[in-house]
């Protein structure tokens, strides 16, 4: 985990990577729901990757859905040994 402060500018943000509405309070969400949870985190990751792609053919954006399932892969991935 980087650290649950965050130096968020409007610049940095986008819809997958680094929405506005989870960076208002300079705390980043998932690094505080990854401080909640200890060792389950993984387990909310890879719950986020199966919601996102089994929704994204149902959405306005599904590229967008696809991607951010790839965003909570990635997560998964970097912290499994």
């Amino acid at each position: 985990m980087s650290g649950l402060i965050k130096d968020t500018t409007p610049e940095q943000w986008d819809a997958v990577n680094r929405p506005e509405h989870y960076n208002s309070t300079g705390v980043e969400c998932i690094d505080y729901i990854e401080q909640q949870l200890g060792e389950d985190f993984k387990a909310y990751l890879l719950g986020n990757c199966m919601k996102y792609i089994h929704r994204h053919k149902y959405k306005n954006s599904p590229k967008q859905d696809l991607e951010k399932a790839s965003w909570y892969l990635d997560r998964l991935i970097e912290l499994t040994d």
